[in-house]
């Protein structure tokens, strides 16, 4: 599959390297749509049980990265357990032929969705053609 013109997979670039080494907490990889349109990407992330007020969505150097601690306090003594919380952390690489300034990001019922506008000289114009 050839790299897409605003993104390439993550599997294909190693962009999530956290040293494991360096801290015990474990990361859990939110499942991400991304689509492109004539006005930029739309991502959508799934992120249950984080807090708004928590949620970090930032750009820096081309790199767009999703961060989201979860409390892991539940009252109680556990008896059995399947499953655990975890933060929530994903990178990609993003072109900066985007606008990062006009980003928009909502969060509501644990999905985010990021809008991120392609910058104006991205953007294809159609050229009039004279005639004479």
């Amino acid at each position: 599959m050839a790299a897409n013109s605003l993104t390439e997979r993550n599997d294909e670039r190693d962009v999530q390297a956290r040293e494991e080494t360096r801290s015990n907490e474990r990361y859990i990889r939110p499942a991400v749509n991304i689509i492109e349109d004539d006005e930029g990407l739309v991502l959508t992330a799934d992120i249950p049980g984080a807090s708004k007020d928590a949620l970090d969505v930032n750009v820096e150097k081309g790199i767009l990265t999703i961060s989201a601690p979860t409390k892991h306090s539940v009252p109680g003594t556990s008896a059995y357990r399947e499953f655990e919380l975890a933060s929530y952390y994903r990178q990609f690489t993003i072109p900066e032929s985007l606008d990062h300034e006009k980003a928009r990001a909502e969060y509501a019922n644990g999905i985010l969705t990021l809008r991120v506008p392609k910058a104006e000289i991205a953007k294809p114009k159609r050229i009039a053609v004279q005639v004479g």
